[in-house]
């Protein structure tokens, strides 16, 4: 256990990456006493155990200050800082950004942020994994179901890693397909944990911002848009997981053989490499590749910040 940060340690909303985390913090941020500056994984990405340093904790500031999250954050550093006294500044920065009540969204490090803020509230966000596999082919971070629910396997295992060892005051448990279905109940439970009143603005969100207002036809888009088969094999693929979070399997799961899993690799990569070069452009895609394989660090580096620009110019 280290030495949390001084004052009142943030409220972290943690799910895996197209869970609803974005939709959500712009309701949070719609409520005059919250204040969330968005995702915030690369505070804890490069935040590193160093038992010889103070406080146990070390940045590796160099891959701090390459990665697209702390480019875009705004935060500086200032000299002579490191460790958890950096964390507390970075948060301290986020703090006077806004009034209220902080809160950070994570996608990962569950556990890190745990050890060193052993206090730490928690809004553990989920959604059905079948949508979020959907919705990564659809970012091109994948190109098969199978695949796309890697991402949120990963995060709820860190999850489950960390659970128990939460009290249970310390932690709310929130569903996507709760929040747009019945947005002001799910809010007034939010707002109860983070104690603070609602209020209704919460809920008109979406007329400051490119999103649109609370939409179920978003729940359950693995029905309509994946085949049976695909289906399948993803609810082969996180059986315990899908069912332990409350969500009912549609039939019998798949398990892939080794041919078909070889298979399903190779459309996912052929898939995930059209997408990108539609995306970043063949010059560039091909000359990253040949950068990274090459090991010429000052070409990938600026392959990296080209493709970075264009991924921020891509996400919603």
């Amino acid at each position: 256990m280290t030495d949390a940060p001084s004052g009142d340690a943030p409220v972290f909303v943690f799910g895996a990456l197209r869970s609803g985390t974005t939709v959500f913090r712009l309701m949070l941020n719609a409520h005059p006493a919250l204040n969330n500056p968005g995702e915030v994984d690369f505070l804890f990405d490069h935040l590193l155990l160093d038992p010889d340093q103070p406080g146990g904790w070390r940045y590796d500031l160099a891959a701090l200050c390459e990665s697209r999250g702390f480019l875009a954050s705004g935060l500086s550093i200032p000299a002579g800082l490191d460790g958890i006294a950096l964390l507390q500044d970075f948060i301290g920065q986020y703090r006077r950004r806004g009034d209220g009540v902080l809160t950070l969204n994570i996608h990962r490090n569950i556990g890190r942020v745990h050890e060193i803020l052993p206090a730490v509230r928690i809004i553990h966000m989920l959604r059905d994994p079948r949508d979020v596999a959907r919705s990564s082919i659809g970012m091109g971070w994948a190109g098969t179901l199978y695949h796309g629910v890697d991402q949120w396997m990963n995060t709820e295992r860190e999850w489950e890693a960390t659970a128990d060892r939460l009290q249970p005051d310390q932690v709310l448990h929130l569903r996507y397909e709760d929040l747009i279905d019945n947005a002001p109940r799910e809010l007034h439970r939010v707002c109860e944990f983070l104690g603070v009143a609602f209020e209704d603005s919460m809920l008109h969100y979406h007329e400051k911002t490119t999103y649109s207002p609370p939409d179920p036809a978003l729940i359950e888009q693995w029905k309509r848009k994946s085949t049976p088969r695909e289906v399948a094999l993803v609810e082969g693929k996180v059986s315990t997981l899908l069912q332990s979070r409350g969500y009912s399997p549609s039939g019998d799961p798949v398990y892939p053989g080794s041919v078909e899993r070889l298979g399903l690799r190779m459309v996912n990569r052929l898939r995930i490499w059209r997408k990108a070069i539609r995306r970043y452009g063949l010059p560039l895609f091909v000359t990253d590749k040949l950068a990274r394989r090459l090991g010429l660090a000052a070409l990938h580096g600026r392959c990296q910040r080209r493709i970075r620009d264009r991924d921020a110019a891509a996400l919603k």
